[in-house]
């Protein structure tokens, strides 16, 4: 009698379980991609289309699962930079989502350094702003009115509608992570959640840290943050010592750039990142050799570069989703009119007004607010180098965890090899370089930029030895 009151209640359980993840996203489910074309079968699901940023704006989102246990997992939100890059193009089919794509934009292949790996987090990759990748307008004023509040106005609004689609997620832990410039878009965002939050019921977003590469937001990578001044001192000297750069044009730019800027520095910057654009976002790593240039050149010289294990990841994602096939299997480009896809957009970059020149200050205010933090950079990264972002982070004037007599530097491990350094900060904020990893942490550095992301849900440091130094990504 006993067994059978188990085996009927295990069967039970198992049934309950089972149309409960049938039932997971009952709102979302219209936007459940099926047949995409050279998909690998999955155990998993995801989920494309557009959802209301304002009554023009619509925002274009792609949403995977975890692979295991979905609604017990945290949610990770990703943002590329640019301004005018796309996080569909990027983050999700170059560099951390469950798919890559194959040579030439012909299929998918799985990614083995998922950041949807195991039980580790869902993915929600937002193309913003309007403008960007499928993220559109139907009033032509939008497309000239692009600035840092807007953007994270929208995103906000996008987050609260997104939730409606699939309540079952908006109680779970919430995670911004970005690149480049989104080391703005993100922590601009935080703080209108953290500002929304208070008080509020039916619209609490569970924001629980960030972090970035470059320009810092929650869980930033390499982000751009304070680095205008810093970056034109710091791309001299950095292509000088590496043998770029002539004495004389070293001796020019040097001259015309510091202490003040004058008139010529420009050119005389840009005639600097010209002598090594090619490599300069990961100055030890192939280039793609099937077309002229492997970046899109963006404003002012900043790039963003397709790069990674595949140098041409990007390209490849560009023929990839400019496929009328894969378009309308991601609910995407509902005119039906042909649409070639681009990874960043000119026209957002050079519409876009940043209206917030500096981002440290909001960085202390959130991490004052109690938000985690780690901003994390690839040692291989010639834009927004290593000293840039140390000295940038050095004038927050917060207190460094010692390790030893001479501070809190201290090697981090990754399969029993120095992945990198790090340091932890008493605030609350943890920075953390990659060796041998450029621009696009994830895309060079796949394995370390999965332990990073792991970690830090965890809410763990990175190990300190080899022994610690396991995949715990499961």
């Amino acid at each position: 009698m006993a067994l059978s009151y188990v085996l009927v209640f295990v069967m039970a359980a198992a049934s309950i379980e089972g149309a409960r993840m049938r039932r997971l996203h009952p709102s979302g489910e219209t936007d459940l991609v099926v047949g995409l074309p050279g998909q690998p079968s999955t155990n998993f699901k995801h989920y494309a289309g557009y959802v209301g940023a304002s009554e023009h704006r619509s925002l274009f989102y792609w949403f995977f699962e975890a692979m295991e246990a979905p609604a017990t997992k945290p949610l990770v939100l990703w943002l590329n930079g640019g301004p005018g890059c796309s996080s569909v193009a990027g983050g999700a089919i170059s560099e951390i989502g469950p798919f890559l794509v194959t040579d030439e934009g012909s299929g998918l292949r799985f990614n083995p350094y998922a950041w949807n790996k195991g039980k580790l987090a869902n993915l929600l990759f937002l193309d913003s702003p309007v403008g960007v990748g499928f993220s559109h307008s139907n009033s032509s004023s939008d497309a000239k009115n692009l600035n840092d509040q807007i953007t994270a106005e929208d995103a906000h609004a996008f987050l609260l509608n997104w939730f409606l689609k699939y309540p079952d997620l908006k109680s779970q832990e919430f995670y911004i992570v970005g690149e480049s410039y989104a080391g703005h878009y993100a922590p601009q965002l935080a703080e209108v959640i953290d500002e929304r939050n208070k008080g509020a019921k039916d619209s609490y977003i569970n924001l629980k840290g960030l972090m970035v590469r470059h320009q810092i937001s929650v869980i930033i990578g390499n982000p751009l943050i304070d680095v205008e001044e810093e970056l034109r001192i710091a791309t001299i000297d950095f292509a000088w010592k590496n043998g770029y750069i002539s004495d004389n044009l070293y001796q020019a730019a040097t001259t015309a750039c510091t202490p003040v800027p004058s008139s010529n520095c420009p050119e005389l910057v840009y005639a600097v990142e010209d002598s090594f654009s090619d490599i300069m976002f990961g100055i030890y790593s192939p280039t793609c050799s099937k077309s002229n240039t492997i970046k899109n050149e963006i404003g002012s010289g900043l790039a963003m570069e397709a790069t990674g294990y595949d140098p041409c990841s990007t390209d490849n994602a560009e023929v990839y989703l400019s496929r009328e096939d894969v378009q309308k299997a991601l609910h995407a480009n509902l005119t039906y009119l042909p649409y070639p896809y681009s990874f960043c957009s000119m026209n957002v970059h050079n519409a876009y007004n940043q209206t917030v020149p500096t981002v440290l200050p909001l960085l202390r205010k959130l991490i004052d607010a109690g938000y985690r933090m780690w901003i994390y950079s690839g040692d291989t990264d010639g834009r927004v180098t290593i000293p840039v972002m140390r000295r940038s982070i050095n004038k927050m004037n917060l207190t460094e965890k010692a390790w030893d007599k001479w501070g809190g530097w201290k090697k981090w491990y990754y399969e029993a090899q120095v992945a990198g350094w790090m340091v932890e900060y008493m605030e609350g904020l943890t920075f953390i370089t990659v060796r041998g990893a450029g621009h696009m942490v994830p895309a060079f550095s796949p394995g370390r930029g999965l332990a990073l992301i792991s970690n830090f849900l965890k809410g763990e440091p990175m190990p300190f030895n080899e022994t610690q130094s396991k995949d715990t990504t499961h």
